[in-house]
């Protein structure tokens, strides 16, 4: 039986046809909401906001507690409990349902009136909203996030008494109701404010077609592609994971399902060509990550980016081009060293098996995948919107993908596809809406202004780099456990104007911020993608995740270099003022990243042609930091002692490589 057929089973429970069903009126709601215009078929959407926003959330909530029900936690718990349960899961329901009719009604008076006055009625449907997302954030997502909810609820309100920059005007009681407006009864911020917008009508056609794509069948097809086109490199499989997920990554946006979905082919085939298992579980882990970061799809942050910034999609896209080649480049590098360690030789054992035999179908399937992505870049430089460029691509796929036997077989499975689509969105939305709170609480209270005025004052470089530490290791401690989008939002609105007052761009301050939501997915201790890959790969969960680690260390510097070069990221939009791009910086810029990745990828696995003794390693480090110095002394210094010392390594120890397991 299929993937498709076992996930829709005949004997799915009346409450799992109901999630189903509603996840699946939620795809529809978001398609009409979004399809552009085609002489063919009546435009539907865009619908108002203040109808589609609560509407939207209210059946996520629904979804959410359904599919996720605290009387099965509870039951597991205390069993004889199991009554309590179902008493919280009928009450969040009934509150967020009464909190978003109440959000509706209001919004309604005020766009036929034009103002209500706010009273302790709204203060208190604030409250309560914020509680409902809160707690099923923290059902679906574990504590970072709801934890960083409640912390800003309470700083709204003691504000004053909090020391230094954190310090507000005291609330008094109009400040107290005024603040139900910023937090919930607001189309601009707050909890449905301007990132839930996005979301509903920028990201959501992106959702579906992410999970369309995944079943389709392209995966396993890629990755008998990506077998073959790396079938000459040293680390075979390893190699071929990397491509596989790169390319299956794009489009799925998610790290972990990226892992769970190629994982399970890509890594026993690494691990038969001699690799360690934590190895495995590190390369595949840390491939699938970078998905995300891999244009032209790069998950929905690149979406909401765009919104949030005014930075056309397209821009975004080119800027992030060599970022993301260049940490996909130290990978490979990484593999090879440690195939060189291993004494890990060429083998065509896959391709010979029958498994990995390239057919007319997997052709076939191959279009599935890029077609769509050609549609959403075509149709983006045509000009239309990026929601429009993912329902394009969307229409084109679903009837492509009866090419697919799998899907001619199980036309339903389209439809339950749609449905996942929609039920991933919802669980999504639930971590949004305490972004949007957090969001309601820096715009009520300006602290983002105040930190950005306080490190402004910090003497150049050191501050822009204490700053870009501090948001680095925020996103990090954020996006444990957490997807991408929800880790970035809320650093990028914390942090981003700080980095933007010491000379960052406004793109490169997001793009940092990005990156480093994306990496937090392979660091421990919650290294999600890691585990996953761990728990396919057989080997130990924290040594896969501090192998992953050490193999994505390039994932971590990456973001500083573009900060600091803003010329690797080509466009005009990574510039501030008075700087401009041009191909000698570029060229120079780059190169140098080419000695750093080879530096610090070696170093990591510390073998070259032989095993680096601890003085190597060290020179290796220092000499990595040189060529990516600002300074043009220091850094061709640099660039002149790593060739020559490289020159010397390989003709040295090249025709005398250790053989050391």
């Amino acid at each position: 039986m299929s993937q498709l057929n076992r996930e829709r089973d005949p004997a799915l429970k009346p409450i799992e046809v109901v999630i189903l069903a509603v996840g699946f009126l939620m795809a529809v709601i978001g398609i009409t909401n979004s399809m552009p215009t085609y002489g063919f078929l009546p435009k539907l959407g865009p619908y108002p906001s203040v109808i589609i926003r609560p509407l939207i959330l209210a059946a996520s909530i629904f979804v959410v507690i359904a599919g996720n029900p605290f009387s099965r936690s509870i039951a597991e718990k205390w069993p004889g409990f199991k009554w309590a349960g179902h008493i919280v899961d009928v009450v969040l329901v009934a509150l967020g349902w009464f909190v978003l009719w109440a959000y509706y009604s209001e919004l309604t008076i005020i766009e036929e009136e034009g103002f209500i006055d706010f009273t302790l009625f709204h203060a208190i449907v604030s409250i309560l909203g914020c509680v409902v997302f809160i707690v099923l954030c923290w059902k679906i997502w574990g504590a970072p996030l709801a934890i960083v909810g409640i912390a800003s609820l309470v700083y709204l309100f003691t504000g004053e008494y909090w020391p230094w920059i954190f310090e507000t005007s005291p609330l008094n009681y109009v400040d107290f109701l005024n603040s139900s407006e910023d937090i919930w009864f607001n189309l601009n911020d707050g909890v449905l404010g301007t990132l839930m917008g996005i979301l509903i009508f920028t990201v959501f056609p992106f959702i579906l077609l992410g999970t369309m794509l995944e079943r389709t069948g392209g995966g396993r097809s890629m990755i008998k592609f990506a077998v073959h086109l790396t079938k000459n490199f040293r680390g075979g499989a390893a190699h071929a994971a990397i491509l596989a997920s790169g390319l299956f990554g794009t489009m799925s946006g998610g790290a972990v399902t990226n892992v769970v979905a190629t994982g399970v082919i890509t890594i026993p085939m690494i691990k038969r060509r001699g690799f360690s298992p934590a190895f495995a579980g590190g390369v595949e882990a840390t491939a699938s990550s970078a998905g995300q970061i891999m244009p032209p799809i790069m998950g929905a942050a690149a979406l909401v980016m765009s919104d949030l910034t005014g930075i056309s999609y397209l821009t975004i896209i080119i800027a992030a081009l060599i970022p993301a080649l260049a940490y996909y480049s130290s990978l490979f590098t990484s593999v090879l060293f440690e195939a060189r360690r291993l004494n890990v030789e060429e083998s065509i054992e896959d391709l010979e098996s029958d498994d990995f035999k390239i057919e007319v179908q997997d052709y076939v399937n191959l279009i599935m995948v890029v077609a769509p992505i050609f549609i959403v870049v075509y149709s983006l430089i045509i000009g239309l919107s990026p929601a429009g460029a993912g329902m394009s691509a969307l229409f084109a796929l679903i009837p492509l993908s009866f090419f697919n036997p799998v899907i001619r077989n199980d036309p339903l499975a389209i439809l339950h596809a749609l449905a996942r689509g929609g039920i991933n969105f919802a669980q999504l939305l639930m971590a949004i809406g305490v972004v949007g709170i957090i969001v309601g609480v820096l715009g009520a209270t300006g602290l983002p202004q105040d930190f950005a005025l306080l490190l402004g004052k910090t003497a150049g470089g050191t501050g822009l780099f204490v700053t870009l530490f501090v948001a680095a290791v925020a996103a990090l401690m954020l996006g444990m456990g957490m997807p991408t989008l929800p880790a970035y939002l809320t650093i990028v609105l914390i942090l981003g104007p700080a980095m933007q007052t010491l000379g960052l761009s406004v793109l490169a301050a997001h793009l940092f911020v990005f990156y480093y939501g994306v990496a937090s997915s392979i660091t421990p201790p919650v290294a999600v993608a890691a585990y996953a890959a761990a728990s396919i790969a057989g080997g130990a969960p924290f040594k896969t995740a501090l192998m992953a680690m050490r193999i994505g260390l390039a994932k971590f510097a990456v973001p500083f270099i573009f900060a600091f070069y803003p010329v690797l990221l080509i466009v005009p939009e990574a510039f501030n003022s008075g700087a401009s791009f041009t191909w000698l910086d570029f060229f120079s810029a780059l190169f140098r990243l080419v000695l750093f990745i080879y530096l610090i990828s070696s170093t990591v696995i510390a073998f070259d042609r032989r095993r680096l003794p601890i003085w190597e390693l060290a020179t290796r480090i220092v000499l990595a930091v040189g060529v990516m110095s600002l300074s043009p002394l220091i850094h061709w210094a640099a660039v002149l002692v790593t060739l020559a010392y490289v020159i010397w390594h390989n003709m040295a120890f090249g025709r005398t490589e250790e053989v050391t397991a």
